[in-house]
């Protein structure tokens, strides 16, 4: 997810500074396949916030979601062990900037704004924008006329406050919104596809239907989704070039496909053009 003020608004439970695991990624026989340097010796330290499906941690303290397992991939593929530090997403940006991690997880977008104090690596994947409805509407020509409801932050935002002025309803997080959707007092919900199929699956939709919006003028989120990213250091140039080299590879060997459908996704989002930033 996404802007700064959104990375609050769902599943934040992770707790800042404590360490959770120690994934070994390193086999005896291991030959990285660049030469770069980490905060701490032979082990990628990822900073790890709650936000299903993205990032999270398991039962066991292993870092797991869409961001953290193409994490343990590169680490795996430049033979690091992986320190996964749970941290609230408030802090998840101040961590990678104090040189307390090398990267964060969280579907982090690419954003001029954050382009200024960072580096991002090139992009993982696209969040796509959803539309939730009883109806299994999927273009935004279906949302005129109703009354509309999303979560403040998202890139739609502005196009659908010029598309439907008073009929949008802007909340703080994803609950409240599902919760009017149920209700009746919402007809419509606009959130992000991924966590939509998440808890598709899961039931917790009820007779909600989760469809990626189609192509549409009038919202450029339709026609060119946010791309996340990891955050890492200015400072960490080199750590950056096999960040990128290991994503262009996995893109490219059909992995971050494979990653995106393990948490039942079609795997659309792994096309991502060229990289970008939201201004």
């Amino acid at each position: 997810m996404t802007t700064f003020a959104t990375k609050t608004r769902l599943l934040l439970t992770g707790i800042a500074g404590v360490l959770v695991s120690s994934q070994v990624a390193l086999a005896q026989d291991c030959t990285p396949k660049h030469t770069f340097a980490t905060i701490e010796e032979g082990t990628l330290t990822v900073a790890v916030t709650t936000y299903v499906p993205h990032s999270y941690l398991d039962d066991a303290g292993n870092m797991k979601g869409i961001d953290g397992d193409i994490a343990a991939e590169f680490a795996k593929r430049e033979c690091l062990k992986v320190k996964a530090v749970a941290v609230d997403p408030a802090a998840a940006i101040q961590y990678v900037l104090s040189g307390q991690a090398d990267i964060a997880t969280g579907d982090w977008y690419r954003t001029a704004e954050r382009a200024k104090v960072m580096n991002l690596s090139a992009p993982l994947y696209t969040d796509q924008m959803a539309i939730y409805s009883k109806d299994g509407f999927a273009n935004v020509g279906d949302l005129e006329g109703k009354q509309v409801g999303t979560v403040q932050g998202y890139l739609w935002v502005t196009d659908l406050k010029t598309m439907l002025g008073s009929k949008l309803k802007l909340y703080p997080n994803s609950v409240n919104m599902q919760q009017d959707l149920f209700a009746g007092r919402i007809d419509v919900a606009v959130d992000g596809y991924s966590t939509g199929v998440v808890a598709e699956k899961s039931g917790a939709l009820k007779d909600v239907k989760v469809k990626v919006a189609a192509s549409d003028d009038r919202v450029r989120a339709t026609k060119e989704a946010a791309q996340a990213a990891f955050p890492y250091s200015f400072n960490a140039k080199e750590f950056g070039v096999a960040l990128d080299a290991q994503i262009e590879a996995m893109h490219a060997d059909g992995t971050i496909v494979n990653v995106l459908k393990s948490y039942g996704l079609d795997g659309t989002a792994a096309e991502t053009g060229a990289p970008r930033l939201v201004q």
